[in-house]
């Protein structure tokens, strides 16, 4: 009788287990070794609620490793996940952020393993980003053990894993989202679900393919009643813009994990999501958020004129207002430019790099600017070859090649430092996918001179500018060249061409910055440009 019983049971189990569906598979492909240093981890990640100040409430993110990198996510091998940005658009007087994600946890094993103490730290007010789901795959007992039951019903599977004999019962994905979902409420919070971080794949259509979880947490949402931000389209479609090479380095070392490109993209998108919702429920959070409008710069359209932008250090932007003083050509370029055709903006700034003009976000703040039509000149390269790792933080590696290394900084944290030719094929890039056009302007020349010639720098900046001409098509301006020319032929000495310059070999005075600006318009009419036609006849 007792054999009837155990053999019906054990029937019953297998019929059961029999209905649930198998396990995703790991499309990933990527082996995440931060749960087996939980212990490590756990020194970064901060201790839940110690970020509140006073009463303001908190907004924590439950997610992975597209939400927090690496053991430490610190970025040292190169990824970052997006809560690394997430706070830039929140006001901290109003309300802090807390990245509790941690890498290799699937909404499973974080509930089983994370989740507790952030629980308990949860306050009336507070807010909770659920975004996670990624490693909701593999086998069910055995290995990692964190795969979750594909959709959003209530199957159950009890389990016994095998390398630990622990019996745990396993939930539906949506399962999960729901015991998320009560554990905050039943604290007072504010839960939000979020769908995942698109991946760097591609569908039949030539589109980044978007993950099934999407449907699976907009349906738990619409049931339960709490908001819902779709990131994976947010995102999908930005990469879906964006076309491959771009695409590509917005991840790295993988087709998953996210570089600070992409980090910063995620943790915009995100933030664009939430601001664009009309649930009301999200208005006090909304409230909270700061930033999330672009910057960009205001430019005279009127009647439908295009705008040039400047791009560059202090050779096109510098102190600009005595005559007797500092000067770079962007500022006179009013002297060659006709600006009833064409508005003028100096976006360039002294002492910059390619790579540190795109890390204080000056560039992203033209990007955001441009319109179909519009020009810009871009043109580095006095600041670009010094140190990578110590103050100013504006050294790129010396080469037009694409390439890139993780360096460790004087000032602490890591940064994944490119080559000046990647830099400028960035900028390229950008500008053409706007509608826009880029034109590749070389240095201009320092007052330095042997044997009655100006320096000319064409076999390291010359000849890269040419390899990066060779590889994009992009329109170039050999100002270096043009304006050395003009001072050999005009001066053909460093004391005779002083006037040219203002207080050290590189900086040019009012004459040296008028004379700039004409060689490239100078160049823009050799080169039968577009821009060409908005120059002074």
């Amino acid at each position: 009788m007792k054999r009837l019983i155990f053999l019906l049971l054990a029937a019953s189990v297998l019929t059961a287990q029999a209905q649930v569906a198998e396990a995703p598979k790991d499309v990933n492909g990527v082996i995440d070794n931060t749960p087996d240093s939980i212990a490590k981890a756990m020194t970064a990640r901060p201790v839940p609620g110690s970020s509140r100040v006073g009463h303001n409430p908190v907004l924590f993110l439950i997610g992975n490793s597209t939400m927090r990198t690496g053991t430490m996510g610190n970025g040292n091998n190169g990824q970052w996940g997006w809560g690394y940005y997430a706070h830039e658009y929140f006001d901290p007087a109003k309300i802090t952020v807390e990245n509790q994600a941690l890498g290799g946890m699937s909404s499973r094993t974080f509930y089983n393993k994370l989740w507790q103490p952030v629980k308990q730290a949860i306050r009336p007010g507070d807010w909770v980003i659920i975004s996670i789901g990624h490693n909701d795959n593999g086998p069910y007992d055995e290995g990692r053990a964190r795969a979750s039951i594909p959709g959003v019903g209530d199957e159950t599977l009890n389990v016994t894993i095998k390398e630990t004999g622990e019996q745990e019962t396993v939930y539906t994905y949506g399962g999960y989202m729901r015991k998320y979902i009560n554990d905050v409420r039943e604290q007072g919070g504010n839960p939000i679900l979020m769908s995942l971080t698109p991946r760097n794949a591609y569908d039949e259509n030539g589109k980044i393919i978007r993950k099934p979880h999407t449907l699976w947490l907009m349906k738990v949402a619409a049931e339960e009643g709490v908001p819902f931000i779709d990131l994976n389209e947010i995102s999908g479609q930005k990469l879906d813009s964006y076309g491959a090479w771009k695409t590509d380095y917005h991840f790295f070392l993988d087709k998953i994990h996210t570089s600070r490109f992409g980090a910063m993209m995620n943790a915009r998108s995100a933030a664009e999501g939430l601001m664009a919702s009309h649930n009301p429920a999200l208005n006090p959070l909304k409230a909270m958020m700061r930033n999330v409008e672009p910057s960009t710069w205001q430019a005279d359209r009127t009647g439908g004129k295009p705008v040039v932008f400047f791009t560059g250090d202090s050779t096109v932007k510098n102190e600009d207002k005595d005559k007797d003083g500092m000067w770079g050509w962007g500022a006179v370029a009013n002297t060659v430019f006709d600006e009833s055709k064409i508005s003028i903006v100096n976006a360039a700034m002294a002492g910059r790099s390619c790579r540190s003009y795109l890390n204080e976000g000056r560039w992203e703040k033209v990007y955001n600017s441009l319109q179909p039509g519009d020009f810009v000149l871009i043109q580095f390269g006095h600041n670009d070859i010094s140190p990578i790792e110590k103050p100013k933080y504006r050294g790129a590696i010396a080469t037009a090649d694409d390439t890139c290394h993780v360096y460790q900084l004087d000032k602490g944290g890591y940064e994944v430092v490119y080559s000046f030719g990647w830099y400028l094929k960035k900028f390229i890039q950008d500008v053409r996918e706007k509608g826009a056009t880029p034109v590749l302007v070389s240095l201009t020349p320092r007052n330095e001179w042997e044997n009655g010639k100006i320096e000319r720098r064409n076999d390291s900046y010359g000849k890269w500018y040419r390899q990066v001409v060779k590889k994009t098509g992009v329109e170039f301006v050999d100002l270096h060249n043009l304006a050395a020319d003009y001072l050999d032929k005009k001066c053909g000495s460093k004391a005779k061409a002083e006037k040219y310059y203002k207080r050290d070999h590189t900086h040019t005075s009012l004459l040296g910055a008028k004379t700039n600006a004409k060689c490239v318009a100078q160049g823009l009419r050799a080169n039968k440009s577009a821009l060409a036609n908005y120059l002074k006849k």
